[in-house]
């Protein structure tokens, strides 16, 4: 459901950074980029084969969106059968300093919230209302 500009302006006045954690951290536009990153220039087939687990629909879905966003550069080659390819724009490109700390905090970090998770299932806690 499409947000209406109140809201927005209500998330961003909440938190600055609510933007551009809903453009870029949405369900696969992470794993996206950063196959785009990663592989370079890839057409519909590989890039679905890099991501693996995304339906043909979903990805579809995204591409679209991350073109309008301007994240991802489409390119039609008007060929017999046609081909299309894709690739991260110079504005995607620009996230790859935030994806390398978050991959570094993830090296560094994961196993801790890991074991906060064991330590939380494990214990007893009591019935909270709220």
């Amino acid at each position: 459901m499409p947000r209406s500009l109140a809201d927005t302006r209500a998330a961003e006045q909440a938190c600055p950074i609510a933007p551009v954690v809903d453009l870029v951290f949405s369900r696969w536009t992470t794993p996206i980029l950063w196959t785009l990153h990663t592989h370079g220039v890839q057409r519909f087939v590989e890039l679905h084969r890099n991501i693996g687990t995304i339906t043909p629909k979903v990805l579809t879905q995204r591409l679209r969106q991350m073109e309008r966003d301007g994240l991802v550069l489409r390119t039609y080659h008007p060929e017999v059968p046609p081909r299309v390819e894709y690739e991260i724009s110079d504005l995607g490109r620009s996230l790859a300093p935030l994806f390398a700390s978050l991959a570094d905090w993830s090296a560094e970090h994961l196993p801790e919230v890991e074991r906060a998770r064991r330590a939380f299932d494990g214990a007893e806690h009591p019935a909270t209302t709220g």
